[in-house]
């Protein structure tokens, strides 16, 4: 038994992870400019795009925060700075592919850092499930602008090949329609029901992820270059429409709605994280995670207050469109044709989201294949693309198996419940080095440590375990996630990291 305890809790030292790093056969192409652009699009996209009309309005299992939206954004991003810093400090200091992964495998040990490995899987390539989502919705909105231009089977596509089944199901339950009439089943029994727009872009960014990162970012660029110009261009049009009366009630749902609101806006800025993803891919990673970080949330969070008070400025909280919020609130006011071309942003802000988790996803899968968590040929690397090829495919089938039967709603709480706790671990990780490693270079310290760790800790700890009492099913589905991923180190992971010590032994 205390072999068993000692294994679990085997630490790997900071110098062993940044030696095996320098072995690393990924190329380092990233610098600062390029750290932001994947920051910025994993955070812009996801918030404004896809969950900030539910945080406003409310959704089925929580209230809305209404015109407090803006100090639900303050509560997140509050909590979400605090686990900046210690990602920051940390990441400069080993800056090692993997994120809280490795982090956690330097200080709480191997059993913590697979749990967390798993955990982040329900921030990457579960909350890619929400995202390709809605990325399929603004296709359809953007594609019914021009029914009068292309064929009607185009413009208005058939339901059972842009939704999964289960929101097939839900809709026309909550509308007393029949299924068989929304969908094809097979052999009278069997119904089909394919998000094939969310497949097809999956399937195309893969491709190009397996090309290669520095050509992924290329292309991340462009998508948020030009999703910033549509974000930018609302809010500075929509700010001439801003009624003030529309801010009353200020917060129709009290403190409950507020946090709730903090809650669910938190998956706006979960994105910012897989900047440390990409530590081994970086020129001069000592210097620039921390600046890529820091930066990225700064301007995320300006970006957001600005939209939210537009947002509920131009249209009362009671009325916003919890599908497609931004674009809504310009056909509100009668701009049909800028709600066309914010659907058009919004597409490129979503794109850029999807590339860069599942950018995430398999750095992330990369990391624990080489400790060997995972099968060894796995991580094989592409001998043209120096790119992780099959973690990158599979990264992509997750996404696409999932996305068949999943409830978009459930993976983006369950995105967010993954996400406090790595943050939370984070925090801990970075005091932990704080006692164990105090003489290790620091380009970068947080400061006032140890209270602003602990209350990231307490700030991220109190929002999850708040919304517990109202996300009853995901509050249900994230212990079942965790009892997955302690069977399969039991019964594969744990073995394997035993095989390996006995071969270098």
């Amino acid at each position: 038994m205390n072999s068993i305890i000692n294994n679990l809790i085997k630490t790997k030292s900071p110098d062993e992870l940044i030696a095996t790093s320098k072995k690393t056969e990924l190329k380092k192409t990233l610098n600062i400019l390029d750290l932001i652009v994947i920051g910025i699009g994993a955070v812009v996209g996801t918030g404004i795009f896809t969950v900030i009309g539910v945080a406003v309005a409310g959704g089925p299992e929580g209230p809305g925060a209404g015109p407090a939206i803006v100090v639900s954004m303050l509560l997140a991003v509050v909590a979400c700075v605090f686990s900046a810093l210690c990602y920051s400090e940390i990441a400069a200091m080993i800056p090692v592919a993997g994120s809280a992964y490795t982090y956690t495998y330097a200080t709480l040990g191997e059993f913590a850092a697979w749990m967390v490995g798993w955990i982040l899987m329900l921030e990457y390539a579960i909350g890619n499930i929400t995202v390709a989502s809605a990325w399929t919705g603004y296709l359809t909105q953007l594609l019914r602008g021009f029914k009068d231009v292309l064929p009607d089977f185009i413009t208005h596509f058939p339901i059972w090949l842009r939704m999964d089944y289960r929101s097939i199901t839900v809709m026309c339950e909550k509308f007393g329609m029949d299924t068989h009439d929304k969908m094809p089943y097979l052999f009278g029994h069997i119904p089909v029901a394919v998000n094939l727009p969310s497949v097809a872009v999956v399937v195309l960014l893969t491709v190009l992820l397996v090309k290669g990162v520095k050509e992924s970012t290329r292309f991340a660029s462009v998508m948020v270059a030009l999703n910033l110009v549509i974000i930018c261009s609302f809010i500075v049009v929509g700010s001439f429409y801003v009624k003030p009366e529309n801010w009353t009630p200020f917060a129709p749902n009290g403190f409950e709605g507020v946090f709730m609101g903090a809650f669910l806006i938190f998956f706006a800025y979960i994105g910012f994280d897989a900047i440390s993803t990409t530590a081994e891919e970086t020129e001069n990673p000592q210097r620039d995670l921390p600046i890529g970080i820091l930066g990225t949330l700064a301007i995320c969070t300006i970006l957001y207050i600005g939209v939210a008070l537009v947002l509920t400025g131009t249209v009362p909280f009671t009325a916003i469109d919890t599908q497609a919020p931004i674009a809504h609130a310009m056909s509100y006011i009668g701009k049909d044709w800028f709600a066309g071309l914010i659907s058009t942003g919004a597409l490129a802000g979503l794109t850029s989201v999807l590339l860069i988790y599942q950018l995430g996803t398999t750095r992330i899968l990369y990391a624990m294949s080489r400790d060997r968590f995972l099968p060894k040929s796995l991580r094989v690397i592409h001998k043209k693309y120096r790119t992780p090829h099959v973690l990158t495919w599979i990264a992509g089938g997750i996404v696409i198996f999932c996305a068949l039967f999943m409830d978009l709603n459930i993976s983006a709480e369950l995105c967010n419940f993954g996400t406090f706790t790595s943050f939370i671990i984070i925090c801990i990780a970075l005091l932990i080095l704080r006692k164990t490693e105090p003489n290790r270079p620091r380009p970068f310290k947080v400061p006032f440590s140890p209270v602003f760790p602990i209350l990231g800790i307490l700030s991220c700890g109190g929002l999850m375990f708040y919304s517990m009492k109202f996300l009853t099913t995901s509050s249900i589905y994230f212990p079942l996630w965790l009892l997955i991923g302690l069977i399969i180190y039991v019964a594969y992971g744990y073995k394997q990291k035993r095989l390996e010590e006995n071969s270098k032994s």
